[in-house]
């Protein structure tokens, strides 16, 4: 395998400098993402037509990740990698051959079927609270699946695809990705014909996910002794390790995306636009996360695979520790900065045509609780990652199913609490959410430092000593900017608030002498 970590603190400087090209590819795909957000809602606003694709997305997003998803790239890539530290490579690309001809019976097979099926799934799945009722909604919502169902088989291949790349240490293709796909969904809405209303944006939907896998094609064909083979890999014990690691993780996604359903079925019991708010408000928590959490755990794992396969733990300690304090440190400040900017932000982002100054206001209250859990997803990001380079799928599932029983049973109560106490009971899903991934975080790094023989605590405690710090100058600078310009228009208010906290945090942060100052 090519740049294979020779020792510690190589590897971490490889983390480092993938992580970083993870980032900047997120970066601009975040921005990418706003520009469809804006779109979106500037289009439907948070109508009772954007609650019904926001429905059906979440169920070809089920269905995908179900079947393929995180489950297929936590199991692929350390086999994978795996055969290539042998020098196998032979062996991994039937591997990859294997894997790639049962995606495409599968995820085929399961769209045709969810295509049959689709009004059943749709009345009794999504429309179970009040099945006589929004029957308007609900065929539309059943049109819209089967318009992006094919989706799910493209995104599996593009999911193997990005494993591959990432494996050979190639990141930029498949991280800038998501962005073709946003361009796919801002194409659809904008130059496909407007008088085909939401139906624009499934189809639009639809084409960002050819764009999504076709950008990454020219990367693929790029790789040395690549060789395809027409084979199902029967006998094959590498395809066998990879369905076996694989079989955990599709337990413990698909009681992660019954929560998103669950979620979706609470939420379109509660008043209008609550689908859309949460669907919006979490789709904000996400691009932090995504430049943050899953840069670092991206181009953390085929170097940690690699330290494992050869039995390096030690260095695989330390290559964790180190992601872990770059995640803190960068998670903490963005959790704090995204609550005290939530509404000059989304006013900014979104209050413009469809979207209306309630609209704003739902957003902004399920993204208060959204952004309190960003340090939560974002910690269970990069351990897990630890956990399937050591080809242990099952305790971040056990512990990711308990943490997700938590949140369903406090949705449904927090969510009914929040009514009866006055306040918009779509919050109580998001509260339910970052109090569940808070338990979870707990629990893995309790885990992971058990399998290791610890986790630096002394190093781990001085990255939440150090950022809490420079949070908390932070904080007060922003509020008082805050407090001191109401009249501002949302973009100064946004952009301000956002030099000034940055400016302030890092500032704190060389004043301390924070390590990763130096290296970012």
């Amino acid at each position: 395998m090519s740049d294979s970590p020779s020792t510690g603190t190589s590897a971490v400087r490889q983390i480092a400098k993938a992580a970083g090209t993870v980032m900047v590819a997120f970066l601009i795909g975040n921005l990418i993402g706003l520009l469809r957000g804006v779109v979106i809602a500037n289009a439907f606003g948070t109508s009772g037509e954007y609650d019904s694709f926001s429905a059906a997305n979440r169920l070809t997003e089920t269905l995908y990740n179900l079947m393929a998803g995180g489950a297929l790239g936590s199991a692929f890539i350390p086999t994978f990698i795996g055969l290539l530290t042998k020098d196998d490579r032979n062996g991994a690309w039937k591997l990859a051959s294997s894997i790639t001809n049962l995606l495409i019976l599968v995820l085929s097979g399961v769209a045709i079927l969810m295509a049959i099926f689709a009004p059943f799934v749709v009345r009794y799945g999504l429309f179970i609270i009040n099945p006589a009722e929004n029957l308007e909604e609900q065929t539309l919502t059943v049109t819209l699946l089967r318009i992006m169902l094919p989706s799910i088989a493209v995104f599996g291949l593009s999911g193997l695809v990005i494993g591959i790349l990432n494996s050979h240490q190639k990141f930029w293709l498949p991280a800038i990705a998501p962005a073709m796909y946003s361009i796919g969904i801002i194409i659809g809405v904008i130059f496909f014909p407007h008088t085909w209303g939401i139906y624009r944006l499934a189809w639009g939907a639809l084409f960002g996910s050819f764009l999504h896998l076709l950008i990454q094609l020219p990367a693929l064909i790029k790789l040395p002794e690549r060789k395809y083979s027409l084979t199902l890999g029967r006998g094959n014990p590498a395809v066998r390790t990879v369905l076996r690691l694989m079989g955990p993780r599709i337990f413990g996604v698909a009681v992660v995306q019954l929560n998103f359903i669950v979620n979706t079925i609470i939420a379109l019991s509660l008043p209008e636009g609550s689908v859309s708010s949460i669907s919006f408000a979490f789709a904000i928590m996400l691009m932090p996360q995504a430049a943050i959490a899953q840069s670092i755990a991206i181009a953390s794992l085929p170097t940690f695979s690699a330290q494992a396969a050869q039995n390096k733990l030690d260095e695989m300690r330390s290559s964790l520790v180190s992601s872990l304090r770059g995640v803190l440190l960068l998670a903490l400040p963005a959790s704090l900065g995204l609550i005290l900017l939530r509404v000059p932000l989304i006013q900014f982002m979104y209050e413009r045509g469809e979207f209306t100054a309630q609209s704003t206001q739902m957003v902004a209250w399920a993204l208060l609780f959204y952004a309190a859990g960003l340090v939560g997803h974002s910690v269970v990001e990069v351990i897990s990652r630890a956990f399937y380079a050591v080809n242990n799928t099952r305790t971040p599932v056990i512990i990711g199913a308990i943490a997700m029983t938590i949140n369903l049973a406090l949705s449904l109560i927090l969510s009914h609490w929040f009514g009866v106490m006055g306040l918009m009971p779509h919050g109580g899903l998001a509260l339910a959410n970052a109090v569940a991934t808070a338990l979870e975080m707990v629990a893995l790094i309790v885990m992971m430092r058990k399998r290791l023989n610890g986790l630096e605590g002394k190093r781990l405690w001085q990255a939440v000593g150090q950022s809490a710090i420079g949070t908390i100058v932070m904080s007060g600078l922003v509020v008082l900017f805050l407090q001191y310009t109401p009249n501002l228009s949302a973009l100064v208010r946004t952009v301000g608030g956002g030099v000034i906290g940055v400016g302030a945090y890092s500032v704190v942060m060389l004043a301390l002498k924070t390590p990763e100052i130096s290296q970012v």
